[in-house]
């Protein structure tokens, strides 16, 4: 499952033609060929069904207009048409490997789009084992970075969803900090990110854990309160968040301490109720908060299509934008080559200026800081930060 600090989902897809699915088990396949020229193969392999259906959706919506927008509309690099091959690994690692693997023995060079961490540590063995470039989608564990020569990521990872919330206290050294989370892989994983990006600046970390299925919250809101921590960071994924953020309210926490979670898909932002104007919020991305011709661009191709940017259109669209350089640099056929063009590779993304680290293949970034303001249900995100891609960096991995 993916580790993350982000909740809810968001609906929609687009149609995009069919291609014939190939020998490896649920890979349900759709493919793309975009001009003319001798192809190159790319095959995106990420969730259309399964838990992280949504995720997925909204990655591949991104990456046609980012592949869209990297070639001027031609779909072609270099006399090369892009072919793009669709298959749904179901959230499943091994119907990712099998689906991998296959491609590789078809000739494929190039795989990307794992929403899935556990997809993506898979594939990104598969990827060094064969030598093919892998670009990681919204999968956010930390491992994924530097994990091999062949493994790159277009998201962002867990530790700047973390180091973003740390901004919201200033200096974290001296304080003290709570996290409320479900008692799961899911929420302990998130326990364990505070207390190495907050807790390594000196703050004090504890943690309430609650079961995932409760549903009297009463005691685990009071056990929060009683913590006192200058700040709460939330880390909460299910049917129940609603009822969750119900009893924070209602039992002063959100009065009496700074709350801090992640800003999740469009479709979540009426969910927090009372205490939607209470909260503070992580973001990895939201369409209204970069100002940039690449951003207006991803807007204004999903609007054609009557839709706005979500959560992970641009993991998506980065994801075209670094294939793209790729081929570009070394015409498809050389790994390595292609490799070694990634590294360092710096660009304007919708999200602004992000560049690949190349020792340990990082993706510097901007994120966000953000509140949810409206009346009842109707509630839309405002930035009150954009911070740099330096002061959300995560430390190099050796």
């Amino acid at each position: 499952m993916r580790q993350r600090v982000l909740t809810g989902a968001l609906a929609g897809g687009v149609a995009l033609g069919m291609l014939g699915a190939p020998n490896a088990p649920a890979a349900q396949a759709r493919g793309h060929v975009l001009a003319g020229g001798d192809p190159i193969s790319v095959g995106l392999i990420t969730s259309k069904t399964g838990l992280l259906a949504e995720y997925g959706a909204e990655y591949l919506r991104g990456f046609y207009a980012g592949l869209s927008y990297a070639t001027g509309g031609t779909g072609s690099v270099g006399g090369h048409k892009i072919q793009i091959s669709e298959y749904d690994d179901a959230g499943t690692p091994a119907t990712a490997v099998s689906t991998a693997k296959g491609l590789i023995g078809k000739g494929y060079k190039i795989i990307a789009g794992s929403a899935s961490s556990g997809v993506a540590l898979q594939l990104a063995s598969v990827a060094a084992q064969n030598r093919v470039l892998f670009i990681s989608g919204p999968a956010a564990a930390d491992e994924i970075t530097g994990i091999n020569k062949y493994t790159f990521r277009s998201g962002r990872q867990s530790y700047q969803d973390v180091r973003t919330a740390s901004l919201f206290l200033g200096s974290a050294k001296g304080q003290k900090v709570t996290v409320f989370a479900q008692d799961s892989a899911f929420g302990q994983a998130n326990v364990a990110a505070v207390k190495g990006v907050i807790g390594g600046q000196g703050a004090t970390v504890s943690s309430v854990l609650v079961p995932p299925t409760s549903e009297d919250f009463i005691p685990f809101a009071l056990r929060a309160k009683q913590a006192k921590p200058s700040l709460l960071f939330v880390a909460w994924a299910g049917a129940n968040a609603a009822a969750m953020w119900q009893a924070l309210d209602q039992q002063g926490v959100l009065k009496t301490t700074k709350v801090v979670t992640g800003l999740a898909n469009s479709v979540t932002y009426g969910t927090y109720g009372s205490a939607t104007t209470k909260i503070q919020f992580l973001s990895h991305y939201f369409y209204q908060a970069p100002d940039n011709k690449v951003n207006s661009y991803l807007v204004s191709a999903l609007k054609k299509k009557g839709a706005t940017p979500d959560l992970f259109d641009p993991d998506g669209f980065v994801a075209a934008q670094m294939i793209v350089r790729a081929v570009q640099r070394t015409g498809g056929s050389d790994v390595d080559a292609m490799v070694k063009s990634l590294e360092g590779y710096s660009f304007a993304a919708p999200k602004g200026q992000e560049t690949v680290r190349a020792s340990d293949h990082a993706l510097l970034q901007p994120m966000f800081q953000a509140r949810l303001v409206g009346t009842k249900t109707l509630f839309e995100p405002k930035l009150i930060k954009a911070l740099s891609p330096s002061q959300v960096a995560p430390p190099v991995k050796k």
